[in-house]
C-alpha cells in the first residue's frame, strides 16, 4: 500500500514573512536547519550573475545614440583614459580622466553653456541602456533651458569626476552626469545622478549632489527628473552644488 500522507516541509518559514511584499531586500529567507532553502540559495546565484553581467557586459553605446537621436538629442561619444573594461576596474583614477584627444574635440565647440549632460556607462551598463532614455525625456519636461545648445556627451569607461573634465572643455555653468551605480544583488540596474556647479578638474564629491537608485522599482524618472530640476535651478540661482545645496522638495512630480 502506497502513503500518500503528505511529508510536512523541512524549511522553517520566517515571522517576516508578511513584509517581502513590501521590499526587494533579502529579509525572511526562512531556514532548513543552519541554511538557506534551495529556492533562495538559487535566487541569490541568480542575483550574483546579474550583477557580475551589469558590471562586464559593454553598453551598446550606437543602440543608446540611436534613440537619443530619435528624442532629439545632439550626441558626441568620447572615451576616459582607461582602455578597456579590465584596465578600468583597476584603475579607478584613468576612469575620471577625459582623454585628450577628446578633450581638445570638446574644447572645439567653443560655446559657453548653461546645461551639459554625460552619460557614462560606470558599473552597470544595464542601467544605462535602460533608464537614461526616459529620464532624460522626463527631464527635459521639468528643466527649462535651451535645449538646442545641451549636448549629450556618451562616455565609454567613465566615472563620475569624468564630468569635471567634460564640464571644464565645453565650459558648462552645470554639469549633469548620468552614470550606472555598482550593482547590488537586488538591484543590478539602479541609475545614479550627479550635479556639479562650476565643473572643472579637482571638484571633491563634497561639491556635487548625488540623486541615487533611479529605476522603476526605486525613484521613478517623474520623482527623479523633478529632483533633479529644483536641484538645477537652485544651483544656477546660488552658484553652488554639493553639500551647501539641499534638495527638499515633497510636492508631485507632475508639478514643476
Amino acid at each position: 500500500m502506497t502513503d500518500h500522507t503528505p511529508v510536512a516541509s523541512l524549511a522553517l518559514g520566517n515571522p517576516w514573512e508578511a513584509l517581502r511584499r513590501h521590499t526587494a531586500a533579502r529579509i525572511a529567507l526562512g531556514r532548513v536547519g543552519a541554511s538557506l532553502p534551495t529556492a533562495e540559495v538559487l535566487r541569490l546565484g541568480l542575483a550574483h550573475a546579474q550583477a557580475r553581467d551589469a558590471v562586464h557586459t559593454p553598453l551598446d553605446f550606437d543602440a543608446l545614440a540611436s534613440d537619443m537621436l530619435s528624442d532629439g538629442w545632439r550626441t558626441q561619444r568620447v572615451s576616459s583614459q582607461a582602455q578597456d573594461r579590465q584596465t578600468y576596474l583597476l584603475r579607478p583614477d584613468l576612469g575620471r580622466r577625459l582623454r585628450e584627444t577628446d578633450a581638445l574635440a570638446l574644447r572645439t565647440i567653443g560655446t559657453i553653456m548653461e546645461l551639459a549632460i554625460v552619460v557614462a556607462d560606470g558599473l552597470s551598463s544595464t542601467a544605462v541602456q535602460r533608464h537614461a532614455v526616459p529620464l532624460l525625456a522626463s527631464f527635459r519636461t521639468v528643466f527649462e533651458t535651451d535645449w538646442t545648445k545641451v549636448p549629450v556627451i556618451l562616455v565609454e569607461q567613465g566615472r563620475v569626476a569624468i564630468g569635471d573634465d567634460i564640464g571644464e572643455a565645453l565650459q558648462a555653468r552645470l554639469v549633469v552626469v548620468l552614470i550606472g551605480e555598482r550593482p547590488g544583488l537586488s538591484s543590478p540596474d539602479s541609475l545614479g545622478i550627479y550635479l556639479t556647479f562650476a565643473p572643472r578638474r579637482g571638484r571633491m564629491d563634497s561639491e556635487r549632489n548625488c540623486i541615487s537608485n533611479v529605476r522603476p522599482e526605486g525613484l521613478d524618472y517623474a520623482a527623479a527628473a523633478c529632483k533633479l530640476a529644483n536641484l538645477c535651478r537652485g544651483a544656477l540661482i546660488g552658484g553652488l552644488t554639493g553639500v551647501a545645496l539641499k534638495e527638499d522638495s515633497d510636492f508631485p512630480p507632475s508639478l514643476p
